[in-house]
């Protein structure tokens, strides 16, 4: 017999079946044992009168009858809770050894270290699933809402020749007889690109080599990054993001209600347009709300990115909010200044509950102000080359905009930490396994 996948068993009642998965919970009432088995595609209540010796985590086949369960016992939480398998034949495939903590229950009470110590084991449990495939419809709207809008998927390299945001926070690499980086964002190439097929995107892995821990910066992330050209001005940008950001929660409310309930999540509330502020007005409406005044300060605070978030809720009924117009010197070289005031730049953040989601704008597409701009920065022009060639043939007014992927899914499902939003997060202590505190302190 072919095997059957555990969310088609409902389809094949009365018939002699074979199923293959790992064990997620048992039931011991003595004469019988009821064995929940879990596959790619769901799970299914099974029942056993042998006397196998079984474990949390074995792998099995089964042989057995697919027969309605009695109606007291339906479990209308998961698609297989009518029926269960009546088990003839169970062949161990590999024994499990014993899990360092209980994975039965409907969420995993340990902490964020021991989540991350036992990746492997975790990452098995329904509800920690649940983040990726919540991920996983993130990104598959995301590229599908650009394709619709005719952008075209580009791949980056990961290794750089310079520092593409400028700064420090770079992690060097010994490349053959030179040196190379990881690259900070895939930004140079997206905008190179945007010379040959007007509008791409790509989803690509940034690193930062930030000296710190918080609970929502990491040293690799997932960017979901889009370039457009022939824009008129950077709200063209925000049009594009508004349209993304809409249909990605149409996507995750259709095919992803099951991922959501399980956090008990609502995707955010979102006025028919996105409101959009000025930083300088922000900041004196966070003043005018609370009495801090950050109005000279050449960012918003994470405080003030909370108080805002709140004013657009209450004033817009909306929970995400674009904020607009950051001073030239707190953004990179690239980015385009406001004709109005060119101290201040066309870009803007996308706040959502909180935090920063996105990050976007119009670039500076002519090639003499990129080549100031890069010696004001304290760049040089060589570490360039590449890039100021297709500036130098001819780059039409662009610009686009950056999503952190974990974000995005920390902030929907209301995560504490960031890192549970990454299949094996990387920062400061941590690459698969934590990193000894002495080499911890000697990095600091």
């Amino acid at each position: 017999m072919e095997r059957t996948l555990i969310i088609d068993s409902p389809k094949k009642l009365n018939e002699r079946i074979v199923i293959n998965g790992w064990v997620s919970a048992i039931r011991d009432h003595g004469k019988i044992m009821f064995i929940d088995i879990s596959d790619r595609s769901g799970t299914l209540q099974t029942v056993s009168s042998s006397k196998e010796s079984l474990a949390m985590g074995d792998v099995l086949e089964l042989v057995g009858v697919v027969k309605v369960r009695p109606e007291k016992t339906v479990n209308s939480k998961i698609p297989t809770g009518a029926v269960e398998l009546d088990i003839e034949k169970i062949t161990i495939l590999e024994k499990s050894h014993e899990f360092p903590f209980d994975m039965g229950g409907e969420d995993l009470n340990v902490s964020l270290e021991t989540l991350l110590d036992f990746r492997s084991l975790a990452l098995k449990h329904p509800k920690i699933k649940a983040i990726f495939k919540i991920q996983e419809a993130v990104v598959q709207s995301f590229r599908e809402s650009l394709k619709n809008l005719g952008f075209t998927e580009i791949f980056v390299p990961t290794l750089v020749p310079s520092a593409t945001e400028g700064g420090a926070e770079v992690f060097k690499v010994d490349y053959y007889d030179g040196k190379a980086y990881l690259s900070q964002s895939p930004q140079l190439y997206k905008q190179i690109m945007v010379g040959v097929f007007e509008r791409v995107f790509t989803v690509a892995h940034a690193y930062r080599a930030e000296p710190s821990v918080t609970t929502r910066h990491m040293s690799e992330y997932v960017s979901l990054d889009c370039e457009m050209g022939f824009i008129k001005d950077f709200s063209d940008i925000m049009d594009v993001v508004e349209m993304v950001v809409k249909d990605l929660f149409s996507t995750l409310n259709e095919k992803c209600s099951a991922e959501l309930t399980l956090y008990n999540a609502k995707t955010p509330l979102v006025s028919e347009n996105i409101p959009r502020i000025k930083m300088r007005e922000a900041q004196k409406i966070i003043l005018d709300r609370t009495g801090r005044d950050n109005t000279k300060e050449p960012d918003l605070s994470p405080e003030d990115e909370k108080e805002i978030c709140k004013y657009a809720e209450e004033e817009y009924k909306s929970e995400l909010v674009f904020i607009t117009h950051y001073p030239t010197k707190k953004r990179p070289f690239y980015t385009y200044p406001s004709k109005e005031d060119p101290e201040y730049t066309d870009s803007f953040d996308l706040l959502g509950r909180g935090l920063e989601w996105i990050t976007g704008g119009r670039r500076i597409n002519s090639y003499r102000q990129l080549l100031e701009n890069i010696e004001k920065w304290g760049n040089k022009k060589e570490d360039f080359d590449i890039y100021l060639q297709a500036f130098k043939y001819g780059m039409p007014p662009e610009g686009g905009f950056a999503i952190g992927a974990e974000r995005v899914t920390m902030q929907i499902l209301g995560l504490k930490n960031i890192r549970e939003a990454s299949l094996f997060p990387r920062d400061m202590q941590r690459v698969d396994i934590k990193i000894p505190k002495e080499k911890q302190d000697a990095k600091r």
